[in-house]
């Protein structure tokens, strides 16, 4: 055949009618029955919001809720997008590993060409309401990511270190929450001016440490998480953080742990968080730290059972923070 006559074909092809078995490997490629990236973006934009509501006597709860709400479904198309170019950059890869040898393309429910074109369709639709959602400075901060993206996926073969640009991704909603709440969003009068946060600053000194505290929870989780694929990558050449630290992962992992709640405590003593905050900070650290007291990071199934303990940290501490600005509204007279 000639390649006249297989151009056409193969565009039919790509843009045909995807089967069942086609939009049930999309559905798998993008993890959708699985919302636990969903949570790990999302709990950092969280944090950042019920800080700025603390520190913003004037911004009306069911504001901050509702915007809140609204980045759960955006936090969830990030997390899909992620998976999908991960699954297709480490197709290869994903093959020689016992746990993900049954994934979609490897199995082949979908073509690799069909993989990138659902990667395509997310990557416009995502950035369609990224534009319409997100207010002009949260566009620009979560822009500053976005190369990460598909970098990230390649990271295990070329460094030891993939938690960390995984923990930038995930993360950067600590920047993003206070800057969607702020007056005035979008103007540098009010990101580099002076003032107070309620007066509009977006106050980056309290939000950077933020940041790094969330970074922190996500090498701890993440790093015990690859601990599970340690032979396998062993075998194939690949690197990762678990197989850098060894048996030093928990006393390594603990170092992170205690970091989160260190920074974090940092940024909330910053904001003027009342104890209600610091007691779910608390016991979310504990709870971590509880867990890599039991953790065997030689045992597949124990190593999962600790990565799912993240969504239960994050809610604790999120409930202390909101349960914080309520009661601080309420003191002061404030309306909620």
């Amino acid at each position: 055949m000639s390649a006249a006559t297989s151009s056409p074909t193969k565009s039919r092809f790509l843009f045909a009618i995807p089967t069942r078995t086609e939009l049930n490997a999309c559905w798998e490629l993008g993890r959708l029955s699985n919302g636990m990236g969903c949570w790990v973006c999302w709990f950092p934009l969280a944090f950042s919001m019920a800080m700025a509501y603390h520190a913003m006597p004037d911004l009306p709860g069911w504001y901050a809720a509702y915007r809140g709400i609204l980045f759960i479904a955006l936090c969830c198309g990030v997390k899909c997008l992620i998976m999908t170019i991960d699954d297709i950059l480490d197709a290869d890869v994903d093959a020689l590993v016992e746990r993900t040898k049954n994934r979609v393309l490897p199995r082949g429910d979908i073509s690799m060409a069909r993989a990138w074109f659902f990667f395509a369709i997310q990557c416009v639709v995502g950035a369609g309401l990224a534009y319409a959602i997100l207010k002009p400075y949260t566009l620009y901060i979560s822009m500053l990511v976005w190369p990460l993206f598909v970098i990230y996926p390649t990271c295990k073969r070329w460094m030891s270190f993939a938690p960390l640009p995984l923990a930038i991704m995930f993360n950067i909603g600590a920047l993003m929450g206070w800057s969607d709440l702020a007056p005035g969003n979008g103007s540098l009068h009010y990101v580099l001016g002076e003032g107070s946060p309620a007066a509009g600053r977006i106050p980056f000194d309290i939000l950077l440490p933020l940041f790094f505290g969330c970074c922190c929870w996500t090498v701890t989780f993440e790093t015990v998480y690859q601990h599970q694929d340690k032979a396998d990558d062993v075998a194939i050449g690949l690197r990762s953080l678990a197989i850098f630290c060894g048996k030093a992962t928990v006393a390594v992992c603990a170092l992170t742990t205690l970091g989160f709640g260190g920074l974090l405590g940092w940024a909330f003593w910053l904001n003027g968080q009342g104890i209600a905050a610091f007691v779910g900070l608390a016991l979310g650290t504990l709870r971590l730290l509880n867990g890599l007291r039991t953790v065997d990071i030689d045992y597949p199934r124990s190593c999962l059972q600790f990565f799912l303990l993240t969504p239960g940290v994050g809610v604790l501490v999120l409930l202390g923070l909101i349960a914080d600005g309520l009661l601080w509204r309420w003191q002061a007279g404030i309306p909620l």
